[in-house]
């Protein structure tokens, strides 16, 4: 188990075993990475309330409305103390609560125009609110990144230009703290968050095999051995048995294949690797060839790619009868993934397809060519009657590749 401090600990859910309820897999949660930058606002915060505090007492005497600036002052305290208590935890880092933090700040600082001599303007003397204006910038790199660390920086400095009316030296450095804090603390969240999501990933592809490993143990000291006993003696008895036989043998054979492939995880991307998919549809029946090295594509399109095959395999097993067999093959070339599904059955007789589509049975359109020609791809069907059935799809790789021209030679 990781270890984290406090409330952002990284713990495991366990449930109790029961005869019911097995014992599962710990399920972990991931800290929060962006929680160290969390802290330094927090502490930066209260540093920057305390300066203000200072200055207040020196220039106190100078305020043209001094009463205002208690109550700038008796705000600034009071959001202090609220935002760390909620900022502290990562429930309490709620969007709503970092914009109300942008825009009271900005309020607080615009209301330091009705408290500042016009002197003190012109000397560029700290206003009320002081350097404890650049928490908001901190607060939204935090919670939003680079481009709302920017922003705020952004959003600040304009503030600053415009309850003074002057461009002095000592102002364009402000602004380029302000604006560079955001940027630099900014991109610091966007790499903590990214780091999250990495660890998130790699801990749950490791509870997932855990798991798999845990139900693969359970299920070969019980169900796959009643299964290939059951396959022994009915291949011993013949007849009806060998067929019970026979049917277990193949349920053994998609069991061992299932436990034995490890289901893919998205990437940062995005993006899953398709062969491993492809790998749990082997059966007795169902031969899959993929290549030895991952075939990545986006999640979408593994997904779609995969509900083609699960229906051209359903379509096999409805048509082409019980002692069919099928082969998927998956080719991994440069511009574009080639996947073709072939099985040994009768094949489809001239006018089937078109029979099947005027009786309502859509399957094929809408599942198969449906799926593939929103991919931008092409599907092409072999097929001749007492030669079995081939489809071929292709499918474009890359963000650039536009729809191919379409070429059919007919549909299931």
């Amino acid at each position: 188990m990781l270890q984290l401090e406090g409330a952002e600990a990284v713990s495991t859910a366990h449930t109790s075993p029961t005869p019911e309820h097995p014992q599962s897999s710990p399920q972990p949660r991931v800290a929060d990475g962006r929680s160290p930058i969390w802290r330094a606002h927090n502490a930066f915060r209260v540093v920057t309330f305390l300066y203000a505090c200072v200055w207040f007492a020196v220039q106190y005497r100078d305020y043209v409305r001094p009463w205002l600036a208690v109550a700038i002052l008796a705000v600034m305290l009071l959001w202090t103390i609220f935002t760390i208590w909620r900022y502290r935890k990562r429930s309490g880092r709620t969007n709503a609560l970092v914009f109300a933090d942008q825009v009271l700040v900005t309020a607080l600082v615009l209301l330091c125009e009705f408290v500042m001599s016009e002197q003190s303007m012109q000397d560029a003397d700290p206003s009320v609110v002081s350097v404890w204006h650049a928490t908001a910038i901190t607060a939204a790199a935090a919670q939003w990144g680079l481009v709302g660390g920017g922003i705020s920086g952004v959003v600040a400095s304009g503030c600053n230009f415009l309850i003074r009316w002057t461009a002095t030296p000592a102002m364009w450095m402000d602004t380029l703290l302000m604006v560079g804090t955001g940027l630099l603390l900014g991109m610091a969240s966007d790499t903590a968050r990214r780091s999250t999501e990495r660890l998130a990933r790699a801990l749950r592809a490791e509870a997932a095999t855990a798991e798999r490993e845990r139900l693969a143990r359970s299920i070969h000291d019980s169900v796959l051995q009643v299964l290939a006993r059951v396959r022994k003696r009915g291949n011993e008895l013949g007849g009806e048995a060998a067929e019970l036989g026979k049917l277990a043998g193949e349920q053994e054979i998609a069991l061992r294949s299932l436990i034995a492939t490890t289901p893919p995880e998205p990437t940062e991307d995005g993006e899953t690797d398709f062969a491993a998919q492809l790998q749990v549809l082997r059966t007795g029946k169902v031969q899959v060839s993929v290549p030895a090295t991952q075939v990545m594509l986006p999640e979408q399109v593994g997904a779609d790619l995969y509900a083609v095959v699960r229906e051209a395999l359903a379509n096999v097993e409805r048509h082409a009868g019980e002692d069919a067999k099928a082969w998927v093959l998956l080719e991994d070339l440069p511009e574009q993934i080639v996947l073709s599904i072939r099985d040994d059955g009768p094949g489809i007789p001239d006018g089937r397809l078109d029979e099947a589509a005027a009786e309502g049975r859509m399957g094929v359109a809408q599942s198969i060519r449906g799926r593939i020609h929103s991919l931008g791809g092409t599907i092409t069907l072999d097929t001749a009657p007492g030669e079995g059935t081939e489809w071929e799809v292709r499918v474009p790789r890359g963000d650039g590749a536009g729809p191919a021209k379409r070429r059919e030679g007919g549909q299931r």
